[in-house]
This record gives structure tokens, sequence and C-alpha cells, in this order.
């Protein structure tokens, strides 16, 4: 059976929800901590787990504290 083609709306919240399962996996309850020990604006991060308009160079900083690679990170979701 084909997957379901996801708009791209679908797909930042997908992104998102990735971004908030791995946050929780290290260990932070809190985006807000996530984003501070990782260098990464808190703002930006928030948008980014809630699914609004994530850049391509803040996901890649984003994976960079998760250790994963666009690769990794696409081939789990």
């Amino acid at each position: 059976m084909a997957k379901k083609k996801l708009t791209p709306e679908e797909t930042l919240l997908a992104i998102g929800e990735r971004l908030k399962t791995l946050r929780i996996e290290k260990g932070y309850s809190s985006y807000e901590k996530f984003a501070w020990d990782n260098e990464i604006n808190r703002v930006q991060y928030y948008r980014m787990e809630k699914g609004v308009n994530t850049t391509i160079k803040s996901l890649l900083k984003v994976l960079e504290a998760h250790n994963l690679s666009l690769e990794e990170f696409f081939n789990r979701m």
C-alpha cells in the first residue's frame, strides 16, 4: 500500500513532532532548556517543533545537536 502524500503543512508538523520526540528522548522536558543548552534560538526552535516555517539551516543545527544526518532523520520518520 502506497503512503499518503503529505501536504507541505503536514510535512512540517511531522518534522516538528519528530524533533519533539528526539528532544524528549534526550531527557529534555523543556524545549527552552534544550535550545539554550545547544545554542539554538529558543523562539526558532519552538516554531520548528510546532511545524511553523522551518529553514534547512535551522534544521541542520538541531540535527547536529542530536548527532543525526538529514538522511537518518528522515529515514526514521
